[in-house]
């Protein structure tokens, strides 16, 4: 079920009102999350739900076995590690399993040993990389003694697959929404309205910005060759507040809609467009992700407290499993890799870690913090040329035409192309603006809106915005991760 469809403007009322007017204990509405979670993720193919009810079984079944054995280490270490190679089976059958055929076919046919082994014809299923790693999080997070394992299968299941989260995010682990399955939880009726203000801001991003980008976008990519560099840099514009818009506004209507039930997410995304270096960003773009790369991987490599090479070494690794998270493609491993060297001059050199908001209680940023963010902005930009790209020949020949004489010319650029832009300058100032909030609708304190009148004006305003420029629509990108 999409966000952006019909069938959930239906579906999440009706949960909503159930949720707190008829089923108050807290088992009785963790039983109604799981229903409501499996009937959104079956909406799209019940056969999904095997998938995660395994995940969620496996998971489980670990937890209480590493509880029952507990002083034989060596028993829970098999007992977890079980469960891991497990759920990442069942992640690399589905998503891998094509990809390392076809690419150690390659190799051999390079090496003049012809073979023809065969390949799965299967559907991915939705968010299979999301619920397996917030899965994995628990069994790994039990072992290492930071949570207690749980008996309540209904509300374990549920963590699994609470639906505002289930198919892109955030990713959470089991430290952090677990025990909010575990406690009572109370109607709150400022967060709800600070909710349902998120998710505004969120379908505004996806449906104005993100879904007008992309009509611009995909047809740009379809007719690479007889663009010229002008018209390609544009485009790659485009795709970088597209991603943002599409990726952040799902984290957004997730966040939202989950305070409605007065669970709290983990932020997903904090402006990363005004990062001023990489390291920056990444403490700033799929928030979630990285932090469960750097907990469960990056600091049992031994992270940074060994020497600089070694450290050098475990973040290269980080983000080429990062990358290929992101799809079974080399081009998804390559652009982890463009990140990874991205980031190891900042290592090498001990930059600044910078852990505050730029321009902390300013209103412009200085020049210095200008000029890093603009050439952080364009390194990014650069690589998510190669994320969009369907394969590394059609990459190299958007970036051979990009550079190229072509740039300078403005032929082919057209009104819809100048809209967007238009569209993405005003999203980057409005979030300038409020960057030091959790999302731009928060908007406590400005005088203009102290008023109910003029707050539900500002709302009705962008709800009109929505279905006046909403672009066609599309699915939201990180599905297919």
């Amino acid at each position: 079920m999409l966000f952006n469809s019909f069938t959930f403007m239906i579906f999440l009322p009706v949960v909503f009102l159930l949720y707190w007017f008829v089923f108050k204990k807290l088992r009785w509405q963790n039983l109604l999350i799981l229903v409501a979670s499996y009937v959104f993720y079956g909406w799209w193919d019940w056969r999904f739900l095997i998938l995660i009810v395994i995940t969620s079984l496996s998971s489980f079944a670990s937890g209480l076995l590493i509880r029952r054995y507990e002083g034989n280490r060596r028993v829970q270490r098999c007992v977890s590690a079980s469960n891991i190679v497990l759920n990442l089976g069942i992640l690399a059958a589905f998503k891998y399993f094509n990809f390392f055929v076809g690419s150690l076919q390659t190799l051999l046919s390079a090496a003049g040993i012809a073979v023809d082994w065969p390949t799965l014809n299967i559907i991915l299923p939705v968010g299979i990389s999301f619920y397996t790693f917030q899965a994995l999080s628990y069994s790994i997070d039990v072992y290492a003694r930071r949570i207690e394992p749980t008996r309540d299968v209904v509300a374990f299941f549920s963590f699994i697959s609470f639906f505002p989260q289930l198919v892109a995010g955030p990713i959470e682990r089991a430290t952090n929404l677990l025990p909010q399955m575990l406690q009572a939880r109370r109607f709150d009726y400022c967060q709800a309205v600070d909710g349902l203000r998120q998710m505004l801001w969120g379908f505004f991003k996806k449906l104005v910005i993100a879904d007008g980008c992309a009509e611009v976008v995909n047809q740009m990519w379809n007719g690479v060759s007889s663009s010229t560099g002008l018209m390609l840099f544009v485009c790659s514009l485009l795709f970088t507040f597209q991603i943002y818009a599409d990726f952040s506004g799902y984290s957004d209507i997730a966040i939202g809609c989950a305070k409605l039930f007065g669970i709290k997410l983990t932020t997903n995304f904090k402006v990363p467009y005004f990062s001023r270096n990489v390291r920056e960003f990444w403490r700033r773009w799929h928030i979630t992700l990285m932090g469960w790369f750097t907990q469960y991987v990056y600091f049992p490599l031994g992270g940074s407290r060994c020497s600089r090479s070694r450290t050098v070494l475990n973040t290269i690794i980080v983000f080429a499993l990062s990358g290929l998270w992101h799809g079974a493609d080399w081009t998804f491993v390559l652009w982890g890799l463009y990140h990874a060297l991205l980031f190891i001059p900042l290592i090498v050199l001990g930059s600044q870690r910078h852990r505050d908001t730029v321009a902390h209680g300013r209103l412009l940023p200085t020049w210095r913090e200008f000029a890093s963010m603009v050439v952080t902005f364009l390194l990014i930009n650069f690589g998510w040329i190669l994320f969009r790209a369907p394969d590394f020949a059609s990459f190299s020949e958007f970036v051979s035409r990009l550079f190229s004489p072509s740039l300078f010319n403005y032929h082919g650029l057209t009104m819809k192309m100048a809209t967007m832009l238009a569209w993405c300058a005003a999203l980057l100032v409005v979030e300038w603006i409020q960057r030091e909030r959790q999302h731009v609708l928060q908007i406590d304190g400005y005088r203009l809106l102290a008023t109910r009148p003029a707050r539900l004006a500002l709302y009705a305003f962008i709800v009109f915005l929505i279905f006046y420029f909403a672009g066609k629509v599309q699915t939201f990108i990180y599905f297919q991760f």
